[in-house]
């Protein structure tokens, strides 16, 4: 029910019908209003009677008639000429009233008419001002995350009406991704501990003399799939994590971040004999230091497992175009250009050659763009002529003093 005394809101249609009819109905009074007060004085300044003739040729007429010297028939040839230049003259004056009338009507139509087109568009755009705020939420909420709503104030009509019912969308849809996020988290727990059990159970058979060399070695190899299993459970926790958007934000320095990334690949760098360059320029973005350096990580990583032998990786960061980027280039195998998007999906990797890794569980850029969509930046790779990739993060420049949060604790 209603409240008592509260008129029924204006659908936006009426309140547009009321708005554009009465600019129409004032513009055409004023149009009405101003050609009538022209013609009004065009007609008292311009327009003699009907009856005028030359006053000139009138003295002479009186003048003949006074001498005797004009017939009657002479006067009214006279006369009838005199009436002829009269009406000629008033045709003349009449075409000279209606051209100024034109001329002025057509003028004031033109500048009416610009008016009424600027009070339209101002009119319009403020009453559809809240389409606008719909848009840019949802253009928002596509490069980024659920987590916004539009929350519009006012009037219950079409508009208020579409946002209210984008807002319940989002609900849904954040609902739907965030159990979707717990399950997978929650499933990883519990593989978690059959897999440690496992493993404790495999180290105990490895470690004890009574086993023969076939159950050892049977145990060895249980040992590394029960290991491939953890990472990927690892992974999976990462990724489900990484997707939400980060609860507390530091202002974290890239620098430090891959400095404490190189640090824990450098014997996996050394085993590889990779050479590894890194050319680390100031810049800061806010976020998860956390989820910042496993991104860091798993790009290096991806770097030195798919490089070849004497290999190079290099290692900018800095500040462009007002934000911070984070580059990994490396050499490697070539890659071709239409297969550089599926990197990025989970379980994917690049032909059968990285399929069935026992190093990874094919998570790793994947987690590097969950990431990054999570902080809300961007990620760019680029295949290079001789073989291996360019990546690319960007990420939104922080605004708060940086500080040393790229190791926890």
């Amino acid at each position: 029910m209603r409240a008592l005394g509260r008129a029924p809101a204006l659908s936006l249609r009426t309140r547009l019908t009321l708005v554009y009819g009465s600019l129409f109905l004032m513009t055409s009074a004023l149009l009405v209003a101003v050609t009538y007060v022209l013609t009004v004085r065009t007609m008292d300044q311009g327009l003699t009677r009907s009856g005028d003739v030359d006053p000139e040729a009138f003295s002479r007429l009186q003048k003949l008639a006074a001498e005797g010297g004009l017939t009657s028939q002479d006067g009214i040839a006279q006369l009838m000429a005199l009436r002829e230049d009269a009406d000629r003259r008033l045709a003349q004056q009449k075409r000279d009233v209606l051209e100024q009338l034109l001329q002025s009507s057509v003028l004031l139509m033109l500048v009416v008419g610009v008016l009424a087109v600027v009070i339209g568009y101002v009119v319009a755009g403020r009453m559809l001002r809240p389409l606008h705020r719909v848009t840019a939420t949802a253009r928002r909420l596509s490069e980024s995350t659920l987590h916004q709503r539009i929350a519009l104030d006012g009037p219950q009509d079409e508009i208020k009406d579409l946002a209210d019912t984008f807002d319940r969308m989002l609900d849904r849809l954040d609902r739907a991704f965030d159990g979707q996020r717990r399950f997978v988290a929650n499933a990883s727990h519990e593989l978690r501990t059959p897999l440690t059990i496992n493993r404790t159970v495999l180290e105990v058979a490895l470690a004890s003399r009574k086993n023969p060399p076939e159950t050892k070695a049977l145990a060895d190899v249980l040992l590394g799939n029960t290991a491939r299993h953890e990472r990927l459970i690892d992974g999976l926790l990462t990724l489900a994590r990484s997707e939400r958007e980060p609860g507390t934000r530091v202002a974290t320095p890239l620098p430090d971040v891959v400095r404490s990334a190189l640090d824990q690949l450098d014997d996996q760098a050394v085993d590889a004999e990779v050479d590894v360059e890194a050319r680390l320029a100031p810049a800061a973005v806010s976020g998860d230091p956390v989820l910042l350096e496993r991104c860091a990580v798993n790009l290096l990583e991806n770097a030195l497992k798919y490089n070849v032998r004497d290999g190079r990786v290099w290692v900018r960061t800095g500040v462009r175009d007002g934000e911070a980027f984070l580059q990994v280039v490396n050499t490697g195998r070539p890659v071709p250009s239409y297969e550089v998007g599926s990197l990025f999906e989970p379980f994917r990797r690049l032909r059968a050659d990285r399929t069935g890794s026992r190093d990874g569980a094919g998570l790793g850029l994947s987690i590097v763009r969950a990431v990054v969509n999570a902080h809300g930046g961007a990620i760019d790779a680029v295949p290079r002529p001789d073989g291996g990739l360019s990546i690319t993060v960007r990420l939104p420049v922080s605004v708060e003093p940086a500080i040393d949060a790229a190791r926890p604790a």
